[in-house]
């Protein structure tokens, strides 16, 4: 069916202007640095740590599609990896370079073996907890676990050590600060969770020899 020479009209125009449109949408938003949504989070002191049990947060870990979530982050995370044998999620074994240390890690999953390497919560759950995650619903927590933004496969004994402290207790090797205390800052942001004054002044301390540095 032929059109009319206004349709038409209208509809060569209309195509026009929705090139116009895709030609011209603006490009996706550079990711933040740091430094700058540091100075958006809130600045606020530690709430009662009263209720705070790791199963706040889910009955251990949950899964990432078709693996659970330590698999998950070990696949992410290990260099060099071996599947168990007849499996597509287990990691028997890997090289770990550790962001906290820089020490290389030679992971085999075993009982005694397994705990060299583990999962940190970068942000640890105990500090969520003190910092807004109480008054989240229990499955945000469980999602907050869970996700890769806060997870790192580190050194084990590094990871114990770390424990529940914050940036103004304990940061990683130089070199890797910047990275840590983005990450973060990109959790606190994206959990609506805040900082303590130490806290951030510790924070604020790492970034000013990176005022550059993006969030994750």
């Amino acid at each position: 069916m032929l059109l009319s020479t206004g349709w038409f009209r209208f509809f060569i125009s209309s195509a026009i202007a929705s090139s116009f449109l895709v030609s011209f949408a603006p490009a996706e938003a550079a990711p933040a640095t740091a430094i700058a949504t540091l100075k958006t989070l809130p600045v606020k002191t530690w709430a009662s740590h009263a209720g705070y049990s790791r199963d706040q947060f889910g009955d251990g870990w949950g899964d990432i599609g078709y693996c659970d979530t330590r698999n998950y982050i070990l696949k992410r995370d290990l260099k060099n990896i071996v599947m168990r044998s007849g499996e597509n999620c287990i990691v028997q074994s890997g090289t770990l370079n550790d962001p906290y240390t820089g020490k290389v890690i030679n992971f085999v999953r075993g009982v005694k073996t397994s705990l060299a390497v583990q999962i940190d919560h970068v942000v640890s759950l105990s500090n969520a907890w003190s910092t807004g995650a109480q008054k989240l619903s229990y499955a945000t927590r469980v999602q907050l676990a869970n996700d890769p933004l806060d997870l790192l496969a580190v050194d084990g004994p590094t990871n114990e050590s770390k424990s529940d402290k914050d940036a103004s207790d304990w940061l990683p090797r130089t070199s890797y600060r910047c990275a840590f205390v983005a990450r973060q800052i990109a959790v606190k942001k994206k959990y609506r969770l805040w900082v303590t004054s130490d806290e951030k002044a510790a924070m604020a301390r790492v970034l000013a020899t990176c005022p550059a540095f993006k969030l994750p």
